[in-house]
């Protein structure tokens, strides 16, 4: 058995994407430190975990877990970099969190230019992770996957759709609602389309290399 990819181009993909999710990790740290409201996602964690016996961490493994089933039903590649995603976004945020990078924010305003900056960052984290090919995190899938099934729809706007669909489960169930949320809600997908369109971004025509194909018994993967 060989890699597809030879072993220097695999490291440089997976150093890449570690980039990226350390970058995504300090967009999302920020968002929280915003203090005006809790993400769509962190908005359905803290609902199901309303009727669960489990912890807010254990409810969000789950809901991992439960997004990567999502992601082999509309066959999106799970890769290297779906495990690197589920490792070390928690990893760099406690990093961050540890070191006292940012104070909690008081100041509404203050915290609606830090969730914007965050927003920036995490968009731009996807640029990088994405570009590695070696498979999305599991919402990035999702996201991909549905975007894949509608073509018509700006990959801005399948953003919003899904963070909409979360959040409103998340909110039948319970979860606390800001109006931070409601400005990550919208924003979140317009500052992903904007950067993407000054990049020349399409996550759509990404071709990922999932786990089943990183080994095979011919080499057949090109570098990049």
């Amino acid at each position: 058995m060989r890699l597809t990819i030879p072993l220097p181009a695999l490291l440089r993909r997976m150093l890449l994407a570690s980039a990226g999710l350390a970058v995504f990790a300090l967009g999302n740290f920020l968002t929280v430190k915003a203090n005006i409201g809790q993400a769509p996602w962190n908005v359905f964690n803290l609902g199901l975990a309303n009727y669960l016996p489990m912890t807010y961490g254990q409810v969000s493994i789950l809901v991992s877990f439960l997004v990567v089933a999502a992601d082999l039903v509309l066959r999106e590649p799970i890769g290297l970099g779906t495990l690197l995603d589920a490792v070390l976004v928690g990893a760099f945020f406690d990093l961050y969190d540890a070191a006292g990078l940012l104070p909690e924010i008081t100041v509404w305003w203050v915290g609606a230019l830090a969730m914007l900056a965050g927003m920036v960052l995490m968009a731009l984290s996807q640029y990088l992770y994405m570009s590695a090919c070696i498979g999305c995190g599991p919402r990035d899938a999702l996201l991909v996957g549905v975007g894949k099934r509608l073509r018509r729809i700006p990959i801005g706007g399948v953003s919003i759709l899904i963070a909409g669909t979360v959040l409103l489960l998340g909110w039948l169930m319970g979860g606390q609602v800001g109006a931070g949320t409601v400005l990550f809600l919208v924003g979140n997908g317009v500052v992903m389309q904007m950067v993407f369109h000054l990049i020349r971004f399409e996550p759509r025509n990404l071709v990922h290399v999932g786990l089943h194909q990183l080994l095979s018994r011919e080499r057949k993967g090109v570098e990049r």
